[in-house]
């Protein structure tokens, strides 16, 4: 059976657009199609399924492969330190006035843009702790393993690669491992961000990059107050630099920098 021979409708199409948008907030465009067709296609093959509505209806029933299929469908690509300037902020304009920051990565990923925060906040011998979650269980667990192959090395700083990164030898040749010391002040949690999150309590600086694009206006403006209830006042919240925030009134925001926010009141 070719990849071709399985064709997903439009009618198909926009059943799994509502489930996910349900279930994540997250809304595809019509353009997303191709992917999700691509991504999904080796379940039909899994389960020796015929149809993507046959999948569809699997999943009704099905908890753990629903789960699998918001997991395929929100993975992304992520490397260490992206978009350096944000790192330069903290470095600059957080670090040295201060000896403890709390600091939350909401869409972590597979761990990147964490352990890079916890690898500078290491490195400057402050206190600090750095929470990490992500809406998609599968990457949470790569996350808290912090095993990545070699080739994400490279846009990490040498400083940091010789203190904390840790290459693999025999089996895990290829691979390095994030040095263990930084999990003592971190941990990985599996969050869902159209949701309040009011156990996580109150953050300094909260890391909340590639995310908004996700999202319609409606559901955009309920992540940002959700996420919002935990920036301390005074506290900074950033964004990716191909992103923008209207109204920053309606949010009790104002622009320090570029993608980079103060929380007023």
């Amino acid at each position: 059976m070719k990849n071709f021979e399985i064709e997903l409708s439009e009618k198909e199409f926009v059943l799994f657009q509502k489930i996910i948008f349900k279930e994540t907030g997250i809304s595809l465009g019509n353009s997303k199609k191709f992917l999700v067709k691509n991504r999904l296609y080796r379940q039909l093959l899994a389960f020796n399924l015929s149809s993507y509505s046959d999948y569809y209806r699997f999943i009704q029933i099905n908890k753990t492969e629903k789960t699998n299929m918001l997991n395929i469908i929100t993975t992304n690509e992520t490397y260490f330190f992206r978009e350096k300037s944000h790192f330069s902020f903290l470095q600059n304009e957080i670090i040295p006035f201060t000896d403890n920051l709390r600091v939350w990565s909401a869409a972590c990923s597979i761990g990147t843009e964490a352990y890079s925060l916890a690898m500078i906040f290491q490195n400057s011998n402050i206190s600090y702790e750095v929470i990490g979650s992500d809406i998609n269980t599968e990457v949470v667990q790569k996350a808290k393993m912090g095993l990545y192959p070699l080739k994400l090395m490279d846009k990490i700083p040498d400083v940091y690669t010789q203190n904390y990164c840790l290459k693999g030898k025999g089996k895990h040749d290829g691979w390095f491992l994030v040095d263990r010391i930084l999990l003592d002040n971190m941990r990985f949690e599996s969050r869902n961000l159209i949701l309040p999150q009011e156990d996580l309590g109150l953050f300094d600086v909260i890391f909340l990059r590639n995310v908004l694009i996700y999202f319609n206006a409606e559901m955009k403006d309920t992540v940002l107050k959700n996420v919002l209830l935990n920036l301390k006042v005074g506290g900074y919240l950033i964004i990716s630099l191909t992103e923008h925030i209207h109204n920053l009134e309606d949010y009790n925001l104002k622009k320090k920098h570029n993608s980079i926010f103060q929380k007023e009141k």
